[in-house]
């Protein structure tokens, strides 16, 4: 299949043109059943009426036309810590509680691509998520967890994303698990890295096409696995408005995008895998209606610059409660938060939700309000109703005008965007970091000038210290455990294959290839993170940022 790739100017004008014309529509109310049965007809299980059927292009109002009634939403929850085996322990409480997907938190140094002994790693090692070294410590993470019952594993993983991948790829081999018999997300989105988390390696473009690397592989060998998700949350954790969050996913979907197709890759194979990775704020109204206009802009990009046919056209939506809403004041006022946005998620049509846990604001979850986070959206899915009726804010005025004017909005940013020659040189340029740093103090300055409400920061505040007894914290000595573990298996390998191993990485970059099975190859000799992410170094070197705001 030939796709023609537009230039930029172009690209604005085919942005602009996705815009929904505003229809009235008379409105009818339908009867909105709550039970979960095959036999009852679905009209019976939509609110309201507008033009658009759930399940239909382009996907407004959802994905399917029978929403959550045969199925919920993946419940998965942003674990890791410690350690794998820590880890592995913590994942098992929670699929015996009845999660259904895992993600795994990686720590920062894993994340930067730095071994656990690296200088720089000292002191961050299993802080904020589990350390990965070597194809071993993935063995440990997995041990007995029961992957049958387990609908999704994703993870954070942007600029070691092909790392990652290569190094779960070997680690199922020699467990002699199926990779069809579940699905593995890998973030993979380093573009968002340089504006948002600040977790990038190596130079935009050797990002771009790193991500790329994951995206061809998968396409051609394991199509059920979904080899990137367009992360918006992290922008709006970082300052980003609702409309910025979107329209910066959706800039950066289109230069990952655009490259594969540049390579060969057929879009309309992947499309059933593709995500976009939204927030979930407070706001249940913005939100929803933010999550109806992403789902819309998405599927006419996908039609109108991709060729995707109009009935797989419907992307992946996963969502996680926005922890930037979080306050270390009142702590506990979070649950509430917490439930709002989760709510906003599923009215909104999310395929996957990982909720947030009321303590983050000061430290890692505890196991107990972990718990509480994943019976959030038990309740949700088993008692509040909102999954019995498909779309069941649709045909609300105030809802169907807030999701064209969302939509209007995030268009016209992302065709700005466009304008400034794109993702990667938006960030180049430092268009999108200003964008960001501006929008982060307005936000700032609206809770300190009273503007915007927060409970318990700027109004009805008290006195009162936090009734929690305690704050999750890390061992120091698990550092000290993984190092030693990490130097046991650097001279338990041959140094020899190793070395061979790494040469072969450095190659294959240096000469454009595909550079995952060079890295599953050496990720099979236990050549450490560390390691791996130096040899695609001496190729594309390291990224130093020249913008701040």
């Amino acid at each position: 299949m030939t796709v023609s790739r537009p230039q930029a100017g172009d690209l604005a004008a085919q942005l602009r043109g996705l815009v929904s014309a505003h229809t009235e529509a008379e409105p009818k109310t339908e009867g909105a059943r709550r039970a979960r049965s095959s036999d009852v007809p679905l009209a019976d299980f939509y609110a309201g009426d507008t033009s658009e059927r759930p399940g239909e292009y382009p996907f407004t109002r959802g994905r399917s036309d029978r929403g959550y009634l045969d199925e919920f939403w993946v419940m998965g929850q942003y674990s890791g810590f410690a350690s794998p085996k820590k880890t592995n322990e913590r994942f098992k409480e929670l699929i015996a509680a009845g999660q259904t997907g895992l993600s795994v938190a990686l720590d920062l140094p894993t994340q930067m691509g730095y071994d656990s002994d690296a200088p720089l790693a000292a002191g961050e090692v299993g802080k904020v998520g589990v350390p990965l070294d070597t194809v071993d410590d993935l063995l440990m993470l997995l041990d007995g967890v029961p992957l049958g019952h387990v609908r999704q594993i994703r993870t954070t993983a942007n600029a070691i994303g092909p790392i990652f991948a290569a190094m779960f790829l070997e680690a199922l081999d020699e467990l002699a698990v199926d990779p069809e018999s579940f699905r593995l997300i890998v973030q993979n989105d380093p573009l968002k890295e340089y504006v948002a988390r600040g977790t990038y390696i190596f130079p935009p473009a050797a990002g771009l096409k790193l991500a790329v690397d994951v995206i061809e592989y998968f396409a051609a060998e394991i199509p059920n696995w979904e080899p990137i998700e367009f992360c918006g949350y992290h922008i709006r954790d970082a300052g980003g408005t609702a409309v910025h969050e979107v329209a910066i996913a959706t800039a950066n979907g289109i230069a990952y995008l655009d490259s594969a197709v540049a390579r060969g890759v057929d879009i309309e194979r992947i499309t059933h895998s593709l995500y976009l990775f939204l927030s979930a704020g407070v706001d249940i109204f913005e939100e929803a209606a933010k999550l109806r206009a992403a789902r819309r802009i998405w599927a006419k990009l996908l039609v109108e610059r991709y060729a995707v046919p109009e009935d797989r056209a419907a992307i992946n939506l996963f969502v996680y409660t926005l922890g930037g809403a979080l306050t270390a004041q009142e702590p506990l006022n979070n649950v509430v938060r917490i439930t709002c946005e989760a709510l906003a998620a599923v009215l909104g049509g999310a395929q996957t939700l990982a909720t947030s846990s009321f303590d983050e604001a000061l430290g890692l979850p505890s196991p107990e309000a972990a718990r509480l986070a994943l019976r959030t959206q038990q309740v949700i899915a088993h008692e509040s109703g909102a999954a019995g009726v498909v779309d069941p804010m649709g045909g609300s005025f105030y809802l169907e005008e807030l999701t064209d004017q969302l939509e209007a909005l995030i268009v016209e940013q992302a065709a700005s965007i466009a304008e400034w020659g794109g993702a990667a040189d938006a960030i180049a340029s430092g268009h999108l970091h200003k964008l960001l740093a501006d929008s982060a103090y307005a936000h700032q300055i609206a809770i300190e000038d009273g503007e915007l409400k927060v409970v318990g920061v700027n109004i009805h505040e008290t006195d009162e210290r936090s009734d929690l007894r305690s704050v999750f914290k890390i061992d120091p000595a698990i550092e000290l455990a993984q190092n030693a573990a990490l130097a046991r298996r650097r001279a338990d390998r041959s140094t020899d294959r190793v070395e061979r191993a790494l040469a072969g990485i450095t190659r294959a970059a240096a000469d454009d290839s595909n550079v995952i099975p060079a890295i599953r190859a050496a990720a099979k000799e236990r050549a450490t993170l560390g390691e791996i992410t130096a040899a695609l170094e001496a190729t594309f070197g390291r990224f130093r940022p020249m913008h701040t705001f």
